[in-house]
């Protein structure tokens, strides 16, 4: 072998320069293939760890819950932290899509939920800014996440694991709603559930939403300028809030509209035009401004009773409502054109005696003036349309109206259960002797005294609440006459009389009449809400009662109530004329009407007795709120059975009175109104005469009712002076003189 030869075998073995690069390169290939199938095997591991999207189910993105007046129109949405009004495909624009797309996710209608291209150009971003898996999610992606996960690590190992579960689920996404109606469906989805930002500590959840807030109009009137500011908001919301930086909005505004040029969605004329036109936000009220906020207030109340805050809270719902506002427009006007110009507060409350709806709800007070709803929430003294429940407690015990009589005259004397009755008219005139319709007709306060104490003012309090009314009572004398401590509401006075107008079924009251609640399938799952009702009555005892009560507007105190329909009602006025009330109705409606000072007892004024002041506000409400409807009262299934009557005070003519006969007038030819001592015009209620013989019945006395002992109001022994009505406080406490009950805090009785 040459030399030559052996020296190249030597160079061969030994690989000469080039070997050890090779082999480096080899072996940095090796790993380089080892690191890539790790790191496909952490991928593959990291999106098997996930669920799939079969397991998992939409979370409730939340929505603004809208009320409704019974003709659909709204009245408000109930506030919650989103602010969210789903819309269907229709109601999106196409701007708003293909603005979307040129600033999201441009190769949307090319990839399957997971764009590798994005995905690597964003990876070459995040490094040059060395930053961590910012961008690269798809609109799919992001809906996963809205829709979804919820998920919002961004940064580490748990941002990577995060996106490779959304891709994962992106692409099963896609899987279930292929073509071009998948995409479209997966876009307006999007669109719906995307957060474009907060305003006043409020999130717009949804293209709808966002354009209410920023533009306060519906998203499918939004213009190329206004989709455009909208579509660059999802990625940084903060950032780009136009109320918050107006630049930076116009900058992000002016790139979308450029990208659209760019991709063949706009002319470049049109996007330069659009870069021309200024932001024109417009800050707004639309999610919070209301309508009948009293009414509203009144309503999410009931829906919290109902169905709990935490429901209310979340939203989604519809709200269908009661609230007839043709009858609330006439409520306001027969209020501002009595009331309007003065320091006096009123109250109209209507309801449907058929099935207890409140179809207005009206007050003279601004929303906010008073933290109470006047014709819900305040509690006033009733007068004498509380003589009502003492009349229907007699009528459901069989009292005869037409034969029982007893004896008009001021009473002043011991009762051995309650103690001192003080009792006068206001008129300072007396019937004489009269039976319990002349009694109502001129609404007789010393009548109806011996007749509440004989058919027992715990009974009355039983009556009372049969009817409807649920503010606390104590079944004390004074009550029968309006004398209440805690007063009531226009409200529990207009369901109480509909119990009559219903033929005794006791209503109730609803201000809802159906509430939709959303579906995972973007419908509505609706309940309607049923009348709750209870017979409370006879019927032939109601019809008693609107006998009595509808002679007295055609002819008694409340003849200033008429309308030209059929109807029935009482009035009622409280010492020192401070409240004037009419409560009445027609076989359809029963309404309240309440004239007053909402915080204190002010006088109205010399004569303002609820046949002067409230009974023409419900003439003149109720002419239009009873619509065409002109109709009688039914005749009843079942008559009214009674037989005559006489109680103690009936039957001894109240023999241990402390007042002179002498010392009075009667006025034996019903010429004045007891009410007002005013004169009436044609025929009077009274024939009695100044002797009393307690021997002259119409047939021979029934024994006294069956009444339980009354216990202790702590009324001790204050004079009342309810209009010169006031009676006596009973108990053994000490007696405190009340606005509320117009009495020295016991039985004091207010004017009729």
């Amino acid at each position: 072998m040459s030399r030559r030869e052996r020296q190249r075998r030597r160079r061969r073995n030994k690989g000469g320069p080039a070997r050890p690069l090779f082999l480096a390169i080899g072996v940095l290939t090796t790993f380089a293939a080892l690191a890539v199938l790790g790191a496909v095997g952490w991928v593959v591991s990291v999106a098997n760890s996930g669920p799939t999207l079969d397991t998992i189910k939409p979370q409730d993105q939340g929505a603004a819950s809208v009320i409704y007046a019974a003709d659909g129109s709204r009245l408000g949405f109930i506030s919650s932290d989103v602010l969210r009004t789903p819309v269907t495909g229709g109601q999106i624009p196409q701007v708003v899509r293909d603005a979307t797309v040129a600033i999201e996710d441009r190769r949307f209608f090319e990839h399957k939920g997971v764009d590798f291209e994005g995905v690597v150009r964003a990876a070459v971003k995040n490094l040059e800014s060395k930053d961590d898996v910012q961008g690269g999610s798809t609109l799919t992606m992001q809906l996963i996440r809205n829709l979804y996960t919820k998920d919002t690590v961004r940064t580490g190992v748990e941002g990577y694991k995060r996106k490779i579960r959304e891709a994962k689920l992106a692409e099963e996404l896609e899987n279930n709603h292929p073509g071009q109606r998948g995409k479209r469906w997966i876009l307006d989805s999007y669109l719906n559930n995307v957060p474009y930002g907060t305003v006043g500590g409020k999130t717009a959840v949804g293209i709808q939403a966002a354009a209410r807030i920023f533009y306060d109009k519906p998203a499918e009137k939004l213009t190329l300028a206004q989709a455009a500011l909208l579509a660059g908001l999802p990625q940084a919301p903060s950032l780009y809030n136009p109320f918050l930086s107006a630049s930076k909005a116009k900058a992000r505004r002016d790139d979308v509209l450029r990208r659209m040029a760019d991709q063949g969605y706009i002319t470049q004329a049109q996007a330069a035009k659009a870069i021309q036109a200024p932001l024109g936000v417009k800050p707004n009220g639309y999610y919070s401004k209301k309508r009948e906020s009293y009414f509203y207030d009144y309503v999410k109340q009931q829906l919290v009773d109902e169905y709990g805050a935490k429901r209310v809270q979340a939203g989604g719902m519809h709200i269908y409502t009661t609230l007839d506002l043709k009858m609330q427009s006439a409520a306001r006007k027969a209020l501002d054109d009595a009331l309007a110009g003065t320091d006096k507060s009123g109250a109209i409350v209507s309801v449907d005696p058929r099935n207890g709806d409140i179809k207005a709800m009206a007050s003279t007070a601004r929303y906010g003036q008073f933290k109470f709803n006047l014709a819900a929430q305040g509690g006033y003294a009733a007068g004498s349309t509380f003589k009502v429940m003492v009349l229907m407690t007699a009528l459901r015990k069989g009292v005869d109206p037409d034969s029982t009589t007893y004896t008009s005259m001021p009473l002043k004397f011991d009762d051995p259960k309650y103690g001192p009755i003080d009792v006068h008219t206001y008129a300072g005139t007396y019937l004489g002797r009269a039976n319990l319709v002349k009694a109502t007709l001129a609404s007789d306060n010393s009548i109806y005294q011996q007749l509440d104490l004989d058919v027992g003012p715990d009974n009355v309090t039983q009556t009372a609440k049969d009817m409807g009314i649920k503010s606390p009572m104590e079944s004390v004398p004074a009550e029968g006459l309006g004398g209440l401590k805690h007063g009531v509401s226009p409200l529990e006075m207009a369901n109480a009389y509909a119990t009559i107008a219903s033929n005794g079924w006791r209503n109730k009251v609803s201000a809802v009449r159906k509430v939709c609640f959303p579906t995972k399938l973007g419908g509505f799952d609706c309940k309607l809400d049923k009348a709750h009702r209870h017979r409370a009555f006879e019927d032939g005892v109601t019809a008693e009662a609107t006998k009595i009560l509808k002679a007295n507007v055609e002819g008694g105190t409340g003849t200033k109530a008429q309308f030209g329909c059929p109807a029935a009602g009482k009035t009622g006025t409280v010492d020192d004329f401070t409240d004037a009330w009419f409560v009445g109705y027609t076989p359809r409606l029963a309404t309240s009407v309440w004239v007053g000072h909402a915080t204190d007892r002010r006088t109205l004024g010399p004569g303002a007795a609820g046949g002067e002041v409230a009974a023409p506000i419900w003439g003149a409400y109720m002419k239009t709120a009873h619509g065409k409807y002109c109709g009688d009262f039914s005749k009843p299934k079942h008559a009214f059975v009674s037989t005559p009557f006489f109680g103690k005070y009936a039957k001894t003519g109240v023999q241990d009175n402390k007042v002179d006969p002498s010392e009075y007038q009667t006025d034996t030819s019903g010429a004045k109104d007891l009410e007002t001592g005013k004169a009436k015009d044609g025929n009077g209620t009274g024939n009695g005469s100044q002797q009393y013989p307690s021997d002259q019945y119409a047939s021979p006395p029934q024994g006294e009712p069956n009444t339980q002992t009354a216990p202790s109001t702590g009324a001790g022994t204050g004079t009342g002076n309810g209009n010169g009505t006031g009676a006596t406080g009973t108990g053994n406490g000490t007696a405190t003189p009340t606005p509320d009950t117009g009495a020295g805090g016991g039985t004091g009785a207010p004017p009729p």
